[in-house]
């Protein structure tokens, strides 16, 4: 079923259609009536009543004056009382057309039925006295053709006989002195039945300044006369009195109106107000009247008003509560084609507003939208609080006339328009464009939000999630696009305020002339520089990321080649801001991590195959930078608020602390989105020229930084943890074992590994150790021995595990080591052959000529005398004495003393010589120092 926009279903009135309507037409004025000068809608009797929807309190009204111009009953005097716009001249407008028509009673609309309840057949033709406060002056008489008439009791007498009434009162007319009530009860029973209209009274009595008479009379007279006047009106059946009065002293207009209007309400105070203010529902018919034809299409209508009832049960409690019942169907009904939110916020927040009047400033306000949106062929199904042509200056100003000075910028950058913020983001984000939503959402946060920045009402501020879906949303769409909206509006815009966590549905939102703390946050985050407190802060980010990391010996941040220790300990290094990787541009991280690999400050760096690299996307730098400027200006904030150097609510300070932690969040996961290029160096074979970097992704989602950084290096083996002995008989096979050597030292191919790119980087030195061990106890893979002596293997073993990673470890070819094993093995004693063989025959397991080690070949142990003394000498450089000896001391004379067996003596013998003589000081110094550290020869020559 294809729903209809409301432009299709109703036609509004041909002044509002043409935009031909004048403001001062939404303005009941008694007296253009009374004179004949107002539009046919006020002055004409049967077109006032057709576009006039008679409200609960004016029906009721209506019966008492019918009933009392018929002598039936019904309250002699009436007091209107309700705040301004609140529709008291209309009201009395319908008491005139009533009493002067000009064509039968059946044909003023709503009146039959009410005279059903009156009790009465007809309304007999009454003369109608029109006293406006608003057209005279009390210090000026006017004139009826030749007559001056100075009072308000005079007019009155003027009006309701002419001549012949005013005569009652000319001479108290003249003096200025109150008629008395039987003067005035004679003038309302002579010319019964009557209506008297008593209008804005306060304006007119609050212009006489006290103890000076006027030609009005005095302002005691002028009370003495209203409170006459309301006593004779009891005394004749057929005669009524309607009074207005201003609802507060905010309406009076100054000192002397306040009191003027506490002087009235005194005098009316004993007359019951039978006056009931204009309820929404109420309102939704006064404004479709006035503004609308008659519905063209009820079926169409229903439709529409139904699609909306059923879309609202649909999202149950993402909408107001209200939205859930039966009756918000009739609401829709009876206000149709615009929205009851719309009238809510209205009614509720913009009449709250001192100035904007109940009815008249609700009918100018919707004239105003309603021909801009039928220019702009507005195709909403009804018209929402996000309807409201913002952009167009009409409207605009009918709006921000009320609010104060302030508003403009507001709507210019955050709200509607074509350079508002709101604009952009629709502009960016087709799924926001395609049904505005960004400036729907605005828009009705504005309606609902701006009146409480004028009247500062106490209460929560704002509205809620579900009003402002419920401002926004039609059939066929989802609320969660508009709170999509909201929420990114919430981040951006800069007059927009919140309340509560955002991710809470109590969170309320407003706008305000002031901008918001985002605002305040986007002007400081500019003040933060690139190259020091970005980089910064930067650098702290990374450390909380990747610092922890117990994979690596040490992590380095931005650490230039220089600081980065040349050792055997695995090392992270996390590349600055500048080496940024893309695959479209890889050479600046490329030559970062070759000159790290390379150098070591002025040095060469010898272990480069220790070092794995972090470095940072290029495409999500920008934004990294950026989160980091919005982190520092929202903890300066924090921090001018806690010194007291910047003062804000108990609000804004809690929406600091909240942005501060939300910034840092954030922070965190695009530092994470950033630094995700795992570089490595690497050569494939040992034959490679130079070396190259390979490149792998890490992961942005899931596990800590660090812990991913440890998968990608196992999974794709950067970094081996676990190895296979197979792998290292590999290795040596490959490079280390030859035809000539068959063995080769275990800790120098460790020492291989930490420096050339085109050996496996194992984690740690315990790595190869596992590996040796597991595969010593097989003899498919190796032998090993603790060093080669005189062309013996000392501590050879093949097949057996127990063994141990040292500086004196050897590793030796399986095929080499069966050999040598083989040949060493242990023999049986040999049963002596000389007296069989003969004497001169060789032994049978030493033949002729087997005796000499020749190259490449193994040596016999077998009957070798073992070394019994060790003498070793070294020439020591006095400029590196302190190291060597320390060396001499660690390396040489401790592992001799491994053995306790072993009788160790140290001598030191130390020659200086002085080809010019020494000084005396030196020669007191050594001999001294010598003598106390026990030197056996301590001799000068």
């Amino acid at each position: 079923m294809s729903l209809k926009p409301w432009r299709e279903i109703i036609i509004p009135h041909s002044d509002v259609l043409n935009g031909i309507f004048q403001q001062s037409e939404f303005a009941a004025d008694l007296t253009a009536v009374w004179t004949g000068r107002a539009t046919p809608e006020y002055g004409d009797a049967n077109a006032f009543y057709e576009r006039t929807f008679i409200t609960e309190g004016m029906g009721k009204l209506l019966i008492q004056v019918s009933q009392r111009l018929n002598s039936k009953g019904g309250e002699p005097v009436i007091q209107l009382q309700t705040s301004f716009g609140g529709g008291k001249t209309h009201t009395m407008l319908a008491v005139y057309h009533l009493a002067t028509r000009h064509c039968a009673l059946g044909d003023l609309s709503g009146i039959p039925s009410l005279l059903d309840q009156a009790g009465v057949i007809d309304v007999p033709l009454a003369k109608v006295a029109v006293l406006d406060g608003t057209a005279h002056s009390p210090g000026q008489p006017w004139m009826h053709g030749d007559q001056a008439v100075c009072t308000l009791w005079g007019e009155l007498a003027w009006q309701l006989g002419g001549r012949e009434g005013f005569a009652l009162v000319q001479q108290t007319d003249a003096n200025g002195t109150s008629p008395g009530k039987d003067v005035l009860c004679t003038l309302l029973t002579r010319f019964a039945p009557c209506v008297v209209l008593l209008d804005e009274l306060v304006v007119y009595i609050r212009n006489f300044v006290e103890s000076q008479p006027l030609s009005g009379g005095t302002y005691d007279s002028n009370l003495s006369f209203i409170q006459s006047l309301t006593e004779a009106a009891k005394l004749v059946p057929n005669a009524v009195v309607l009074a207005s009065l201003p609802e507060s002293n905010s309406q009076a207009g100054g000192p002397r109106g306040v009191a003027a209007l506490q002087a009235l309400e005194s005098v009316f105070n004993r007359v019951q107000a039978l006056w009931k203010t204009v309820a929404p529902e109420e309102a939704f018919e006064i404004v479709r009247r006035r503004l609308f034809e008659t519905i063209r299409d009820i079926n169409g209508r229903d439709e529409v008003c139904r699609a909306f009832a059923d879309a609202y049960i649909a999202e149950g409690v993402k909408v107001p509560q209200e939205t859930q019942e039966a009756r918000y169907y009739d609401r829709m009904v009876q206000s149709y084609p615009i929205h009851p939110e719309v009238f809510t916020q209205l009614y509720e927040e913009w009449t709250t507003i001192e100035g904007f009047q109940r009815t008249r400033g609700v009918l100018k306000l919707l004239a105003k939208v309603i021909y801009r949106l039928w220019q702009d062929n507005n195709k909403d199904l009804m018209i929402l609080p996000a309807s409201i042509p913002l952009y167009d200056g009409s409207a605009r100003n009918e709006l921000i006339y009320y609010l104060g000075p302030g508003w403009d910028p507001v709507i210019d950058r955050d709200i509607d328009g074509e350079r508002a913020e709101t604009t952009f983001i629709e502009a960016n984000e087709t799924r926001f464009g395609s049904v505005q939503a960004a400036r729907r959402v605005a828009r009705t946060v504005f309606l609902g939000s701006a009146p409480s920045s004028v009247t500062m009402k106490p209460g929560i501020r704002g509205l809620d999630r579900a009003r402002v879906l419920l401002g926004c949303l039609q059939p066929g769409q989802t609320s969660s696009l508009y709170s999509d909206a909201l929420n990114r509006l919430a981040n951006q815009l800069h007059y927009l305020n919140s309340s509560g966590d955002r991710a809470q549905e109590a969170t309320r939102y407003w706008f305000d002339i002031r901008a918001n703390l985002r605002r305040e946050m986007e002007e400081r985050k500019m003040r933060f520089d690139d190259k020091n407190e970005v980089r910064g802060r930067m650098a702290e980010v990374l450390k909380k990321l990747v610092g922890s990391a117990s994979f690596f010996d040490g992590t380095h941040i931005f650490t230039p080649h220089s600081d980065v220790p040349d050792d055997s300990f695995l090392r992270l290094v996390v590349l600055s801001p500048e080496q940024y990787y893309s695959r479209e541009e890889s050479r600046f991280a490329f030559d970062g991590v070759l000159d790290h690999v390379r150098n070591n400050g002025a040095k060469p760096r010898y272990r480069g195959n220790r070092l794995i690299f972090l470095a940072p996307d290029h495409g999500a730098l920008a934004r990294l930078r950026d989160s980091i400027r919005v982190a520092l200006a929202w903890n300066s904030i924090v921090e001018d608020v806690a010194a007291m150097r910047l003062v804000l609510d108990n609000l804004q300070a809690q929406q600091a602390k909240k942005e501060l932690q939300g910034a840092e969040d954030v922070l965190l996961r695009v530092a994470r989105e950033c630094y995700k290029w795992l570089l490595c160096p690497a050569q494939h074979n040992h034959t490679d020229a130079k070396p190259i970097v390979e490149v792998y992704p890490l992961n942005t989602v899931g596990a800590s930084l660090g812990s991913e950084i440890e998968r990608v290096c196992i999974d794709t083996e950067l970094v081996i943890t676990t190895w296979s002995p197979i792998h290292l008989r590999d290795e040596l096979k490959k490079l280390y074992w030859k035809p000539d050597k068959s063995f080769c030292s275990a800790m120098e191919f460790w020492e291989d590994t930490l420096r050339y790119l085109f050996l496996p980087r194992l984690k740690t030195c315990s790595v190869l150790e596992q590996a040796i061990i597991k595969g010593a106890g097989s003899k498919d893979f190796y032998g090993t021995a603790y060093g080669l002596y005189e062309g013996v293997f000392e501590g050879f073993k093949f097949g057996d595990a127990n063994v141990q990673l040292d500086d004196t470890l050897l590793l030796i070819e399986s095929g080499a080591a069966k050999k040598y094993e083989e040949e060493h093995a242990p023999k049986p004693p040999l049963v002596p052959l000389a007296g069989i063989l003969g004497e001169g025959t060789p032994p049978l397991n030493n033949p002729a000529g087997s005796s000499q080690v020749g190259p490449g070949t193994i040596p016999p142990t077998t009957g070798v005398t073992k070394s019994k003394t060790f003498i070793g000498t070294a020439d020591v450089s006095a400029a590196t004495a302190r190291i060597r000896l320390l060396e001499i001391a660690e390396e040489i004379i401790s592992v001799l003393a491994s053995d306790p067996t072993a009788k160790i003596q140290v001598s030191v013998e130390i020659s200086a010589d002085f080809p010019e003589g020494v000084s005396d000081q030196i020669k007191r110094a050594v001999s001294e120092n010598a003598s106390s550290l026990g030197f056996k020869n301590k001799t000068w020559e």
